[in-house]
């Protein structure tokens, strides 16, 4: 089987190919379905690279495929299954039911589309406070039963090395805590990217996977759809997608054994979507507060003030935001709307230790600054751009266009030399081996040390080395001197 067998499949290849230069590909294919294409009329990209890079990925997706024109110069052409499912998609007719199959009976109540927003935002914010809540140094319930992630979402999450488990305890990771900064809809097809290449871990097939996605994604917000016609596979995906919050199973009735339909959510209806509009209207309306200024641009409303003695106000009351907060901040107080709390080498050192780094901390703190600091920095922007178009004898560093930051130059600089004293000296386990009588007993131990890969570090001046291992050194310098006896 193949990912573009089903119409479904080839109107979403379509509307959405990856990488997007592929679309330019795609495009030009699209009049000449059943025809040949030549490379050179058919693909116009900027770049050899680039024409390389999309062609090599729409033969591996069976999209496109070699052959010859009759100058017998190369050449290539949709595939036969790429054709036909791209052509249904487009003209209509069969019943591949590739497109969804609407559920007909009436006597179950519809659910509405602030419900569906509902669930999906509860489902993810359930995601996101597992991960940041269990790794704040703070006593906080910041999840329920209802909205707990499932053992399946928490084993992707430890796919995506986005947590580790540490003493039982899950603990974000670097990763982890840049992907809590992205907007709503790349965290979706992060997961989902995870959830592919982990298929045969989930004895599923990609092309399984991916088919039943392309299918979510063509339905239609706020209409049920039956699930009576799917296969076992995509009722196991179907489950597995409910507890991201990109669909919807309502509860069985007292005459079935599970839901025979299904809602897609707001994150469903997005996945293969490239309009600005429709991607906002998610990061808008199921966004988190972690969130909520992220697709408004750089004048967005924020809520943290930081100060020059490295205190911390932060007017919000989401726990998500309060957890965060709390990885690289010692939070003092807290009152309804606000929170306040200081920075200090040990608590941000904390987050370095934890994978951190000190550009997402700078990056975090800029992205939801107060407006109040955004004004202020501004007003000193133009104070400075005064200060230069005065001055009688510029600088080539006047002259250029000075970048001025949201935060305290004190601040970011503070921060980033915190992450270089943590990084500076790193403690390794290990054993040392030195006094050694002559270079000859100190040289053989050093060199079979390198060849087992246990060799840390070696000085041969003072014929010391350092192992992470001392067993297998141990043992060969043993056979060593009872051969010499």
């Amino acid at each position: 089987m193949k990912v573009c067998e089903k119409p479904g499949d080839g109107h979403a290849i379509h509307e959405e190919p990856t990488p997007r230069s592929g679309s330019r590909s795609l495009g030009k294919t699209n009049k000449q379905t059943a025809g040949r294409l030549s490379s050179v009329d058919t693909i116009s990209l900027t770049a050899d690279s680039e024409r390389e890079n999309a062609i090599e990925l729409l033969k591996r997706y069976y999209i496109f495929k070699d052959t010859t024109d009759k100058a017998k110069a190369k050449a290539f052409s949709l595939t036969p299954d790429f054709a036909r499912s791209l052509r249904l998609a487009l003209t209509g007719g069969g019943n591949h039911r590739s497109f969804g199959e609407l559920y007909t009976d009436t006597s179950r109540p519809q659910i509405s589309v602030s419900d569906l927003d509902t669930f999906a935002r509860n489902q993810w914010e359930g995601i996101l406070s597992y991960m940041v809540g269990n790794s704040a140094n703070i006593e906080m319930d910041l999840t329920s039963a209802n909205n707990e992630p499932s053992r399946g979402v928490i084993e992707l999450l430890k796919m995506g090395h986005f947590i580790e488990v540490l003493r039982g305890k899950p603990k974000i990771t670097k990763e982890g805590f840049a992907f809590v900064l992205q907007d709503i809809n790349t965290q979706v097809w992060a997961l989902l990217f995870i959830y592919v290449e982990n298929a045969e871990s989930l004895q599923m097939t990609k092309v399984e996977i991916l088919s039943f996605l392309f299918l979510v994604s063509s339905l239609e917000l706020g209409k049920s759809y039956s699930s009576e016609s799917l296969n076992e596979t995509q009722r196991r995906i179907l489950a597995d997608l409910n507890q991201m919050g990109i669909v919807y199973l309502p509860p069985a009735t007292k005459t079935e054994i599970t839901a025979n339909c299904y809602y897609p959510t707001r994150l469903a209806v997005t996945l293969t979507s490239d309009s600005t509009s429709a991607l906002a209207s998610v990061s808008s309306t199921l966004s988190s507060s972690l969130h909520s200024s992220s697709t408004s641009g750089s004048t967005a409303g924020g809520f943290i003030i930081i100060e020059t003695n490295y205190r911390l106000y932060a007017y919000t009351s989401s726990p998500l935001q309060i957890s965060l907060l709390a990885l690289f901040v010692n939070l003092r107080s807290r009152h309804p709307n606000l929170v306040t709390g200081k920075m200090t080498k040990s608590s941000v050192q904390r987050a370095v230790h934890m994978g951190i780094t000190a550009e997402q901390i700078i990056s975090y703190l800029s992205t939801h600054a107060h407006p109040q600091m955004r004004r202020h920095a501004a007003l000193e922007a133009a104070n400075n751009a005064n200060t230069t178009s005065n001055s009688n004898a510029p600088t080539d560093t006047q002259t250029s266009q000075p970048h001025h930051s949201i935060l305290p130059p004190t601040i970011i600089d503070q921060i980033n030399l915190w992450q270089i004293e943590r990084d500076r000296m790193t403690a390794t386990a290990g054993f040392l081996f030195k006094d050694f009588p002559n270079q000859d007993e100190y040289e053989k131990p050093m060199r079979y040390a390198d060849e087992v890969g246990v060799l840390l570090w070696k000085s041969n001046a003072k014929r010391m080395f350092f192992v992470s291992r001392v067993e297998q050194v141990a043992q060969y310098m043993k056979q060593r001197r009872e051969g010499a006896a």
